[in-house]
């Protein structure tokens, strides 16, 4: 009876078209085509960061970062490479897999391809909090402190608001999530406009994605590991959830529980990206798209894969900002738009529905 019943969730025509996972792929060859994507990201993730710890304004190349990797290079250039060039390059990897992985979820928990982090109003509620506290120039560590309160702060305002008097629904919370960030954006703009001018840069930067003070990347990288491995154990739950709330409650999964539990990962992984390296766009919109059209909608694969390439990404963006204009860095945040923006549209106009 157990069978039938799942089998029956599986075909049922109410599935959302992005979420549809073929039932006429064999094992064999799923697990092969898995293998050489997660091969594939992870030779791409590992070219990326090779590519980081050889590029910027000092002249010290590839070959001179692989010379420090096998402990063969002068003091000065391990020094460069191993403590400035190294965290930067893994801060940037974490929060880019945390910002992916973080979209998968909300996609999940919303049931629709265009949900992620952002709009939610999470990076707003912490946008606001930080901006209050560099207003006041208060120290590095109380504007960690503070966007990170926001960010939890602004998830839990969204939820009972979405929530009220009976259940949300996933587009009650979308919508409340985009009404609510509309309201951070005006506030952050209000404070923009009464800070001091020797303040405006680094808020600026900060609204925009800066990387240039992420140099402590144990916290992300542990993070996005457990987050990972856990969402990708739970991979066979979050594929029956994408398919509705009946289906799933079919199957005997505890539906309101796990919804929390997916809205409390999403929220926390955003808020640890946003303190690190402030607001960064479109990777947890962009990346889960780009997975699905290579690899379909098995959790199981998209989880791992979204965290490589986020990961990846964002590095390849920050590469670019410190290097484009070097020793003059942009802000990172524009250049993952700059990345994402065209990415998306193509990525649209080639796939109309996902499988």
């Amino acid at each position: 009876i157990q069978s039938l019943v799942i089998a029956t969730v599986i075909n049922s025509p109410t599935a959302c078209n992005f979420t549809r996972i073929s039932r006429h792929q064999e094992p064999s060859l799923f697990a092969t085509r898995s293998i050489l994507l997660v091969a594939g990201l992870v030779a791409i993730a590992a070219g990326a960061l090779l590519v980081a710890l050889g590029s910027g304004s000092a002249n010290i190349g590839v070959a001179d970062s692989l010379a420090v990797l096998w402990g063969q290079a002068p003091e000065h250039v391990r020094t460069l490479v191993l403590d400035l060039r190294l965290p930067r390059a893994l801060s940037a990897f974490a929060v880019g897999g945390l910002l992916a992985v973080a979209g998968v979820l909300m996609q999940v928990l919303l049931r629709n391809p265009l949900a992620e982090p952002y709009i939610l109003g999470t990076s707003g509620g912490a946008a606001v909090a930080a901006l209050v506290c560099m207003l006041f120039g208060l120290s590095s560590f109380a504007v960690d402190a503070a966007a990170f309160g926001g960010a939890m702060g602004a998830t839990l305002l969204v939820f009972s608001i979405a929530h009220g008097t009976g259940a949300w629904t996933p587009a009650r919370l979308l919508l409340t999530g985009v009404v609510l960030a509309a309201g951070f954006s005006a506030a952050t703009t209000l404070l923009l406009a009464l800070s001091p001018d020797q303040h405006l840069r680094g808020m600026l930067f900060w609204l925009m994605g800066d990387l240039s003070f992420a140099y402590e990347p144990a916290r992300e990288l542990w993070l996005l590991l457990g987050l990972t491995v856990t969402a990708t154990l739970a991979a066979r739950h979050l594929n029956v959830l994408a398919r509705g709330e009946l289906q799933a409650a079919i199957v005997g999964l505890p539906v309101t529980a796990f919804r929390y539990l997916i809205f409390a990962a999403a929220s926390l992984a955003t808020a640890f990206a946003v303190t690190s390296v402030g607001v960064i766009g479109f990777i947890g919109l962009v990346v889960p798209h780009l997975i699905r059209m290579f690899a379909g909608s098995d959790h199981r694969i998209v989880v791992p894969a979204s965290a490589l390439a986020g990961g990846a990404l964002l590095v390849v963006a920050d590469t670019l900002a410190r290097t484009l204009l070097a020793p003059r860095q942009l802000p990172v945040g524009a250049l993952t738009a700059a990345i994402g923006v065209p990415l998306f549209l193509v990525l649209m106009s080639r796939s109309r529905q996902y499988r």
